[in-house]
């Protein structure tokens, strides 16, 4: 089968492999859609200390099945599912007290194990074992499921900052995270959403979707200002790997405002200026938020599959696997909103 290969930063090639098969536990997926992300950029360019290569890519992954292994049950050939990329053991102290997003034993698909940029996928059974594999309700398609995954982490994310009914939320970023957390806050009540960005052009055209009550630029703390008439926000959402929109962040937020340190930041240069005066006058929290947990991952399929959260619109190129790499290209250039890959 055609698959989509890491070997070494900077050399990640389309190639034949064999078709693989499941083990014992193991389900076996016909890949439909292998949707992209940043993070496959940074793959793509640096590796990741984690993937032992060759490693087929990708990680926001839906297919249906056509095989099973050894000692599984409920899953049938035929069935549409959606895979999880982030892989809690089920076992550990913070995984028995609910926050799997934080397991220090976490796996991945595309790191630990081959990814969905392929033909065919095995999910392993440490998956299935945390019910991660999930059914695609009925209504949407493939590409739109796929989606879930960003969509779990965007859900976890703003279940930490505590987005909800009358809130004014700042999303500072317009990529595909920015845009997905536009519509969250949307859905989760927020009274009136803001989208910033530097890149006028990658904002008009996040913008041009999402509708977001208004769009800054430059003057991002200025702005908020006078949109709040000079309260600040109650949410500021960093979507972007920035240090200075996290400074920002701090300075616009509302008293009892909560910050979210959505987007990492580079390893080497993760230090930011805090005043530290703001964050105790005005009673600020700063959460941080990394990825998804099994429930969250569902839980966006039901918000997709209901209608509160579209995304099939956000999906702005769709391409054969053989066009992987230049998949790569137009999200590194920031040319489109969601990329999808359909083996």
């Amino acid at each position: 089968m055609r698959v989509v290969r890491f070997h070494a930063p900077g050399d990640v090639r389309i190639e034949d492999v064999p078709e693989p098969q499941p083990g014992p536990g193991d389900v076996k997926i016909r890949v439909r859609n292998c949707s992209t992300c940043g993070t496959d950029v940074k793959i793509f360019k640096f590796g990741h200390h984690h993937i032992v290569p060759p490693r087929v890519m990708g990680h926001e992954i839906a297919g249906e099945v056509v095989a099973t292994g050894e000692g599984v049950t409920g899953w049938a050939p035929g069935d549409r599912v959606q895979v999880i990329a982030a892989i809690p053991c089920g076992q550990c102290a913070e995984c028995r007290r609910g926050r799997m997003t934080v397991c220090p034993n976490q796996e991945s698909m595309g790191y630990h194990y081959d990814g969905g940029f392929a033909e065919y996928c095995v999910v392993p059974g440490k998956v299935l074992a945390v019910d991660g594999l999930n059914r695609i309700p009925d209504g949407i398609g493939f590409a739109e499921a796929s989606v879930a995954e960003p969509l779990a982490c965007v859900l976890n994310g703003q279940e930490l900052a505590r987005v909800g009914t009358g809130d004014d939320v700042v999303i500072i970023g317009a990529g595909p995270i920015g845009c997905l957390h536009v519509r969250l806050a949307r859905a989760r009540g927020a009274a009136r959403v803001f989208l910033a960005d530097l890149n006028a052009e990658r904002l008009a055209a996040a913008a041009a979707l999402v509708h977001p009550d208004a769009t800054i630029g430059e003057s991002t703390v200025d702005d908020v200002l006078k949109l709040t008439d000079g309260r600040g926000a109650d949410v500021v959402i960093t979507a972007a790997a920035s240090g200075k929109a996290q400074e920002q962040g701090i300075q616009m937020a509302a008293r009892q405002g909560r910050i979210s340190f959505f987007g990492g930041l580079p390893k080497d240069n993760p230090i930011i200026a805090c005043d530290s005066n703001l964050v105790h006058y005005r009673e600020l929290t700063i959460v941080g938020a990394n990825g998804s947990s099994p429930a969250h991952n569902a839980q966006a399929l039901r918000l997709i599959a209901s209608g509160a959260v579209p995304v099939a619109d956000l999906i702005t190129e769709r391409l054969p696997l053989e066009r992987a790499l230049e998949a790569f290209d137009i999200v590194a250039a920031g040319q489109a909103i969601k990329v999808t890959i359909e083996p």
